[in-house]
């Protein structure tokens, strides 16, 4: 896999190129600048910009202004490779606030090693319904330790809206649920997005993580797609790499609350 490539290939088909991620959702670009904006519970914020020093505080200020006006708060998606170089910098200074720094792993998936399998006793759930999701959500709350209402109507809204485009799963222990995640598939690109892996803290180091990839892999590989990407943390980033992913950049949020 050529890593610039590839990398190149995300960002015209994901950033500069990205589709709305669910119903009453939008994608605009304005000037240099790719947004993405949707209802309060949906994900509101800039994918992609084509910016320089001469251009990038106005267009930081216009973004501001106009998710200020909805009054909705907002994330810009900053890369490593992003332009202009201190680019951080300028956001941090408008007001941003960056959260933990993560790391762009992509994987060709018939070059990954796919054959990780749950243990004993585990068995995985596809959710489709408002049942399946709540199982969802509840893992989430747990392994991660935040909110899920976000998660929970966003997911909802899109296995109504596009069944075919979001595959969600839960990994259950009898009855108990103990892992979940989630994979977006965009139509018309050669990429799925993994999201959402995590596991509740008892049941962690077990393979459960690498399991849920390896079973999403699969499906992504019958659907067609040809490469999968994750922005990784620091704890789940060796197990992406011993599965055959590669880090290509990093990717910082920076998050603005009016």
């Amino acid at each position: 896999m050529d890593h610039a490539t590839v990398l190149a290939l995300h960002d015209r088909e994901l950033r500069e190129g990205a589709q709305p991620d669910g119903p009453g959702a939008r994608v605009e670009k304005v000037g240099g600048v790719v947004r993405h904006v949707a209802d309060a519970h949906g994900w509101n914020g800039v994918l992609w910009s084509d910016l320089d020093e001469t251009d990038a505080d106005a267009a930081i200020a216009e973004q501001v202004a106009y998710f200020t006006e909805l009054g909705r708060d907002f994330e810009w998606k900053l890369y490593g490779h992003d332009l202009p170089t201190d680019l951080g910098q300028r956001l941090t200074a408008a007001g941003f606030t960056p959260e933990p720094q993560e790391t762009l792993m992509i994987g060709e998936v018939a070059a990954l090693t796919l054959d990780a399998q749950l243990p004993d006793g585990i068995r995985l759930l596809p959710a489709t319904g408002r049942a399946g999701v709540d199982l969802v959500a509840d893992v989430h709350e747990k392994a991660f330790g935040t909110d899920s209402s976000r998660l929970r109507a966003r997911l909802l809204d899109q296995l109504a809206a596009g069944p075919d485009t979001v595959v969600a799963v839960v990994a259950l222990a009898g009855d108990e649920p103990v892992s979940a995640a989630r994979m977006e598939l965009v139509p018309g690109t050669r990429f799925a997005g993994l999201w959402g892996g995590g596991t509740v803290e008892a049941w962690r180091g077990r393979g459960i993580y690498r399991a849920l990839i390896a079973h999403r892999a699969r499906i992504a590989a019958d659907r067609g797609y040809r490469y999968l990407q994750v922005d990784a943390s620091d704890q789940s980033r060796p197990i992406l790499e011993r599965l055959g992913f590669s880090p290509l950049t990093t990717t910082t949020p920076y998050v603005y609350e009016p």
